[in-house]
């Protein structure tokens, strides 16, 4: 396999051309050590302003785990529209599964996260990977997760975004 990395780095506004999400539901922040169709690293500073500290939980804020795997899900993401050169509008991610998720550790305000994702595989649109994330070289969670790219016009409207 060629694990040429790319000299690249995405920044927040080139990682919304990739993907559909905004704010306060996008958690990927920058996207460096790209290997095309292989693997990334997403990045995120996590602040106490984010909405989900309000209520989770307010003397003693952490992350929600799922939304950490979500991350890991949008640097997959990310990875995928960046490598295929597919960038219109149109483009939908459709979370599929998750499995073996683990959680090691609260992530708190403060934090800076790192993704490691890796493909595990691919068939036509559909994408399995596995996923890290940590803090300062602590592990704080990981899973396998899959997802569907699509156009919009291949997606049923009626669907939603997942």
């Amino acid at each position: 396999m060629d694990r040429k990395v790319e000299k690249v780095t995405l920044d927040v506004e080139q990682i919304k051309k990739l993907l559909p999400h905004r704010a306060p539901f996008l958690f990927v922040e920058r996207l460096t050590d790209i290997v095309p169709n292989q693997s990334a690293v997403g990045h995120k500073a996590v602040s106490f302003n984010e909405p989900h500290f309000q209520g989770h939980f307010p003397d003693f804020a952490v992350m929600p785990g799922v939304l950490i795997v979500e991350a890991m899900a949008q640097t997959a993401g990310a990875l995928v529209v960046h490598s295929l050169d597919q960038t219109k509008p149109s483009r939908r991610v459709y979370f599929m599964t998750i499995d073996k998720a683990r959680f090691r550790r609260p992530v708190r305000p403060g934090d800076m996260l790192s993704f490691p994702v890796k493909v595990l595989r691919n068939r036509g649109p559909v994408w399995r990977f596995t996923g890290q994330a940590y803090v300062g070289g602590e592990l704080c969670a990981e899973a396998e997760f899959s997802a569907m790219i699509l156009d919009r016009d291949d997606a049923n409207p009626s669907d939603g975004d997942r």
